[in-house]
This record gives structure tokens, C-alpha cells and sequence, in this order.
């Protein structure tokens, strides 16, 4: 991978990674980055800390900001402004200044799509400001105790209790704000086992969260009950809420999406399980499975940043 791939701000809004370790450690595979002995964790919070933020303006006064952690929404009105997660809190300073510039209202909800510290890393301030925060039960459980990523090599150690949700639910939850249905729905285990999808109904928007990468092979979570399949189910699940016109926001990538985008990459995630799931069914080991290459046909599109095919054909192998 180029020095530019690592670099780009094209598709993945944690794009600093490659910048960070290159100047700790020299150019490295995404897979030795993520082996470093600092920690990926470290190196990703220490690049937000400097991340810039880009507001993407939507419909119905529903924006997304693109820079720290996983692409974050906002619908701002007169009952103030509801974040859909809420990025790494050492971004404040960007974070604050861009929703300043979407208008003076306080934020008053937070939803977290997951646990992940990318997505849930800012809980803390983001309550601070005023937010009540609403997640699916199981982001409330992993916030609140120790959690081994085994992918990453680290341990997060619990949130501090202003962090965590003070308002969860199993399978579904409704908000109405500012004018707006908000849809909070449950998809089962997916990324995580906590991921959740939420549809501004009026504006026909969909933030569907870690569920969809747009543009790049995702990271899948099998340490706290993420699934290949559980993936692709919650694809099709999020698909069939979604119509030609709808505006779909990924959990990463480039942060405006669509219906047919989605299902190009539901198609590769069941093309590629399909392709290990034949060669693991053969007996073939993880590392003889990797250098088949089942994602070939994908990687020019796929596998040009973070998870890269090698990477990514491990993580799929574990789940089929």
C-alpha cells in the first residue's frame, strides 16, 4: 500500500492512521499498524486531536460531519441539536466549532450507533453539553465494563458513568424531535452486537452506522458478537427500509451514500463469504485461504485502504 492509499482522505474518515504510524514506525502493512506495540487505539486519537472537520449539508436541516471517527449526523432544530454518535472526544475543540456553524442550538440527544471508541469516544462531553444519550442495552454493557478487541490488541477499560446511555433499549425506540421522526432500530449482531440503525422518516435519511463501509472492506468485531452473516442480514435488513431516494450515511467512507452504493457492498460481503466459506468447506487453512485470494475480484474497488484483502479474508474466515 502507497504511501498516498494510507493518506487519502477519500474513504475513511480515521484516515490519519497511516499518517501516524508512518511517522512512529515507518511504512507498515495495515495489518502490522494494527500489531504496533503503541496500539492502533493510541495512534487513531492521537491524529483526531488535529483532524480536520467537513460538514456535509443533507435535507431538513440534517448534516453530516466527517473527521472524527465514524461519520457522525446531526438534525438541529428548535429543541436543540440530536448527534448520531458522537466520534473521539479529542476532536471537541473541531467538533464544537463545527456544529457552532450549523446554528446556536444546544445539543440535547446523543444515539450511539455502537460501542466502539470511534463512534462513543466523545460521550463523556457531548453529555457534558446537555445530551441525554439512547443506545441499543448491549453498547450500554460493553461501555460500562472492560472490553478485549483482539484485533486491535486492547483492552478499553469502562466509561466513566456520565458516558454511558442513560436510556437503551432491546429492539426499537422512537425520538420525536425538532419535527422529525427519529427511527431507532435494532438489526442483531452485525459489526457488533449492538448495532443500530436510526431513519429520519420526514427527510428520508438513513444512518446505518459500522453495518455499511462505503468504499472499503470493514472491520467486523467478532470480540464482542460481531458476524460476517450477522453483517450482510443487517444489510439487507437496513436495504429494505431504504428507497432509490433515500440518503443512507455509513458508519465510514465517504459520507453520503445511496440504496444502490449499499447493495454493491451487501453483494461483495456475500461474494466474498461465499468464496472462503468454499475454500475453508475444502479444508483449506486461514493462511492457505488467504493466499487463494477469494476477494480478488473486489480488491481494485475494496481493498485499497485500512482492512486490506489479507486482512480482511482473516476476519471473514473466523465467522464462516
Amino acid at each position: 500500500m502507497s504511501g498516498k492509499s494510507l493518506l487519502s482522505r477519500r474513504h475513511f474518515c480515521l484516515c490519519c492512521i497511516g499518517g501516524a504510524a508512518s511517522a512512529v514506525t515507518g511504512w507498515l502493512t495495515p495489518r502490522e499498524v494494527f500489531a504496533e506495540a503503541r496500539g492502533i487505539v493510541s495512534l487513531i486519537k492521537d491524529s483526531a486531536a488535529t483532524a480536520q472537520i467537513k460538514t456535509h449539508r443533507l435535507r431538513n436541516d440534517i448534516s453530516v460531519l466527517e473527521g472524527s471517527g465514524g461519520n457522525i449526523a446531526v438534525l438541529t432544530g428548535s429543541d436543540g441539536k440530536v448527534l448520531i454518535d458522537a466520534g473521539i472526544a479529542v476532536s471537541r475543540p473541531q467538533l464544537t466549532k463545527a456544529l457552532d456553524g450549523l446554528g446556536n442550538e444546544p445539543i440535547t440527544h446523543l444515539v450511539n450507533t455502537h460501542w466502539h471508541f470511534d463512534h462513543a469516544d466523545g460521550n463523556e462531553w457531548v453529555h457534558s453539553a446537555g445530551a441525554k444519550i439512547i443506545a441499543h442495552e448491549n453498547t450500554q454493557k460493553h461501555l460500562s465494563g472492560i472490553q478485549r478487541v483482539e484485533d486491535w490488541d486492547y483492552n478499553f477499560l469502562p466509561s466513566p458513568s456520565a458516558a454511558l446511555p442513560s436510556e437503551v433499549f432491546a429492539r426499537e425506540h422512537q425520538l420525536k424531535l425538532d419535527g422529525a421522526t427519529i427511527d431507532l432500530k435494532y438489526h442483531g449482531p452485525a459489526h457488533t452486537d449492538g448495532d443500530i440503525s436510526a431513519t429520519f422518516a420526514e427527510a428520508n435519511v438513513l444512518h446505518v452506522g459500522d453495518i455499511y463501509w462505503n468504499g472499503i472492506y470493514p472491520f467486523i468485531d467478532y470480540s464482542t458478537g460481531g458476524s460476517i452473516n450477522g453483517t450482510i442480514a443487517a444489510c439487507d435488513a437496513c436495504l429494505a427500509m431504504a428507497g432509490n431516494d433515500t440518503i443512507i450515511i455509513p458508519g465510514h467512507g465517504q459520507p453520503v451514500s445511496n440504496k444502490a452504493e449499499m447493495k454493491d457492498y451487501r453483494d461483495m460481503l456475500a461474494a466474498i463469504r461465499d468464496n472462503v466459506a468454499k475454500l475453508k468447506g475444502q479444508g483449506k487453512s486461514r493462511d492457505e485461504t488467504v493466499a487463494a485470494k477469494p476477494t480478488a475480484a473486489f480488491d481494485a474497488k475494496w481493498g485499497q485502504f485500512l482492512i486490506d484483502p489479507g486482512f480482511f479474508t482473516r476476519l471473514v474466515y473466523e465467522g464462516v
